[in-house]
């Protein structure tokens, strides 16, 4: 048999057109390319080198403005949580424009109420509560169960002692010093995320369409409608997350007047809605703190706050939270989790708040892309 005739041998003819056309030879890439750093070695390792240092520059530039791109990244964010609303009243007939501007227009005056009607009344009970810091102190160190905690740990003893140190003022006066950088810090901050959100809010279908452009013509429909998807789950989060944290913060405001602690009741109320905002720990911390001072006011109080909240977190897990978010999260409790720790260790709070929507769009491109083209094969 000729070489010609068997299977799976190259003949002499193709080796020869191999020769002269490189081309047709399956490393005919590798060997072009191999061919061109020996030609030019000097060359391919210049442009080599340039190409490290403009990665490395880009690479500390984005760390350098990496806080404004967490401030951009979280606008956003919000911004789709109020496109829900701006729906619900292009719904109600009225057009983008208007609906635009009947929302911004709801979310100023929100912001100003809250800074007008209830600023004040936080601030005066967050310095009542201060105030009473020092005698609930006492009366925890009276409690029992505080005493063999402190027998066992010395708790109470060590913090007498880091109070009572010698270095204590140049520690407080940093620490107020901190404090005020970081309040001033906070406001500047709110105020820019408060503005970046009002104008995505008003530009976010051009921002839409503009992404979607640089997706090839043929699967521009496919990624606008798989990134509409993910735009509307990532709105019913945020404006769920808000439901939910509101639920938290005006039962605990019902539930302390109830038992007496009014006075203090809208600045724990706050406390317990801003913190149940946070994925896993919120709602626990929330409790922890509106427990611990009604143990100090009396174990009574104390023992009916811990009451509430078991009885409040079992109804929150398994009635209000499922209710809310059945259609913006749809991804198992282990993911959760798992994205949540991601988040919180890589942009602390911030990263555990936008971890589960971003987990949530992830898995909705792996079930819309990545698992049809895998069927295919």
């Amino acid at each position: 048999m000729t070489d010609a005739a068997r299977p799976g041998r190259v003949t002499r003819a193709q080796r020869e057109r191999q020769h002269r056309d490189p081309a047709i030879a399956p490393d005919a890439p590798h060997r072009e390319a191999l061919r061109t750093v020996l030609a030019h070695p000097f060359s391919v390792g210049f442009f080599a080198a340039l190409g490290a240092f403009v990665a490395w520059w880009l690479g500390g530039l984005v760390l350098s403005i990496s806080s404004l791109i967490v401030l951009i990244v979280v606008a956003l964010f919000l911004a789709a949580g109020l496109h829900p609303a701006v729906r619900f009243f292009e719904r109600r007939g009225l057009s983008r424009g208007w609906s635009v501007l009947v929302v911004i227009a709801i979310v100023l005056l929100a912001i100003t109420l809250f800074f007008v009607a209830l600023v004040p009344v936080i601030a005066d009970q967050v310095r009542l509560i201060a105030d009473h810091a020092p005698d609930w102190f006492q009366q925890l160190r009276r409690n029992r169960q505080i005493q063999r905690l402190d027998a066992q740990y010395d708790i109470m003893e060590r913090t007498q002692d880091y109070v009572v140190s010698g270095d204590v003022g140049k520690q407080v006066f940093g620490g107020v010093v901190g404090v005020g950088v970081a309040v001033l810090s906070t406001l500047a901050n709110a105020f820019i995320v408060v503005v970046l959100t009002l104008y995505f809010l008003a530009s976010l279908e051009r921002v839409k369409h503009a992404a979607y452009q640089f997706a090839p013509s043929t699967k521009r429909s496919k990624v606008s409608r798989i990134g509409d998807k993910i735009v509307d789950n990532i709105g019913a989060y945020v404006s769920g997350a808000f439901i939910v944290a509101l639920c938290a913060g005006i039962s605990t405001l019902v539930f302390l007047f109830i038992v007496g602690m009014g006075q203090y009741a809208v600045a724990l109320a706050a406390v317990v809605a801003l913190l149940d905002v946070i994925p896993m720990i919120g709602a626990t911390l929330g409790a922890i703190v509106v427990s611990l001072i009604g143990v100090a006011i009396s174990p009574a109080t104390g023992i009916a706050c811990v009451i509430f909240y078991v009885i409040y977190q079992q109804l929150e897990n398994y009635v209000i939270y499922p209710r809310v978010m059945a259609r913006s999260v749809d991804i198992p409790g282990s993911v959760i989790v798992i994205a949540a720790l991601i988040g919180a260790g890589l942009l602390g709070v911030v990263g555990a708040l936008l971890a589960i929507p971003t987990a949530a769009a992830i898995l909705l491109i792996v079930r819309e892309v990545v698992v049809p083209r895998l069927d295919t094969r």
